[in-house]
């Protein structure tokens, strides 16, 4: 496109009168290549903007006049300025890249997905973030393989940007220690709210107002292999959802605690939920960003009715389904993180007796 803009405006001022000039709109040539190209071509394009100009003032017969001389100097300047803003352009771009990549990497590891198949579960994890080029921010979920059974956990970090994501991290790396360690799912709980007001302390030693507007709520799930039941412990986080076949959509019985991070209490200040939780019924698992997605006309998303729709999905299916009516239903951008976790319950196989 630059070089048929060259000879178009070349062709041009040959052709029409004496005293019309289009030789300064050569500069538009180089000008344009900028934007999709390199300094190379740049520079390239911008050598043959000023041969074109010479060429110009060759044929108009005034090469050696002071007018021509500065058209071609001008040109000849413009020409490199382009290029030095163009290089410009091309370091910071390749600094971008190299910052994107680390960061990129730091959050994968810190959010690590979550495996596909846990003993008797088929599990997948769905992560939208709300800030641009973020992978995750302040929602979080884990899981861990225990003896007997699997700990899974999903949580919700209250703001967004870095200070939520070093929330995050904490209590993320807490979690994977301390669900080997705890007998019960409300001993857990009380750890996890003691790591997380240490580092409110740490973090806000001065500050005990700031440090009481800080806090996570989390969902705690734990899924007996042998056992058709699940038991769970709410910090201030809202229920699953359990799918069964027919297209049925119910809540388990919840008696949610305080959010993680509010006041010292101990194991008996959490209480743990045990529900059925049936081979080939699915568990959905989500945050505070989907239930609270809001469409121009300022509905919510209605999660439990559009996962009624594909309870006889596999759970990959399942969130795949979910995310696009999901950001259909906002318009293809989300107010805040939201993370879905869908767990399918494998029947158990009986030996065949002889």
């Amino acid at each position: 496109m630059p070089v048929v803009l060259i000879a178009v405006i070349t062709t041009l001022d040959s052709l029409l009168p004496e005293d019309i000039f289009l030789g300064p709109l050569l500069i538009m040539a180089p000008a344009i290549t900028a934007s999709f190209e390199g300094p190379v071509l740049t520079g390239v394009i911008g050598l043959l903007a000023v041969a074109a100009q010479t060429d110009i003032s060759l044929n108009s017969g005034v090469l050696t006049s002071r007018n021509a001389l500065v058209q071609i100097g001008a040109l000849a300047m413009l020409s490199a300025l382009t290029v030095f803003f163009c290089l410009i352009r091309e370091q910071r771009s390749r600094q971008l890249a190299r910052v994107r990549s680390v960061a990129e990497a730091t959050q994968k590891v810190l959010l690590r997905p979550l495996p596909d198949r846990i003993g008797p579960l088929r599990i997948a994890s769905l992560y939208l973030a709300a800030e641009d080029e973020a992978l995750i921010g302040g929602d979080l979920y884990a899981a861990a393989r225990i003896e007997g059974g699997t700990r899974v956990m999903i949580g919700d970090v209250r703001g967004q940007g870095m200070p939520a994501i070093g929330e995050a991290a904490l209590l993320l790396g807490a979690f994977r220690e301390a669900a080997y360690q705890h007998a019960d799912l409300p001993t857990l709980a009380a750890a996890l709210n003691q790591s997380i007001s240490r580092y409110h302390a740490d973090v806000d030693p001065d500050d005990e107002d700031e440090a009481r507007e800080r806090f996570v709520t989390a969902l705690l799930l734990e899924i007996p292999d042998e056992h058709h039941i699940s038991r769970m412990t709410s910090c201030g986080h809202p229920a699953p959802l359990l799918l069964s076949r027919g297209h049925a959509v119910t809540v388990p019985s919840l008696h949610p605690s305080p959010p993680l991070g509010i006041g010292d209490m101990g194991p008996a200040g959490y209480t743990s939920d045990v529900f059925a939780f049936e081979a080939e019924d699915a568990l959905l698992l989500f945050t505070d960003g989907v239930i609270e997605a809001r469409n121009r006309g300022g509905d919510f998303y209605p999660l439990a009715e559009r996962a009624a729709q594909w309870t006889e999905s596999p759970p990959e299916t399942l969130l795949h389904h979910l995310q696009g009516d999901l950001l259909a239903h906002v318009g293809g951008r989300l107010g805040d993180d939201a993370a879905i976790i869908a767990i399918h319950r494998k029947p158990i196989p009986h030996p065949v007796l002889p």
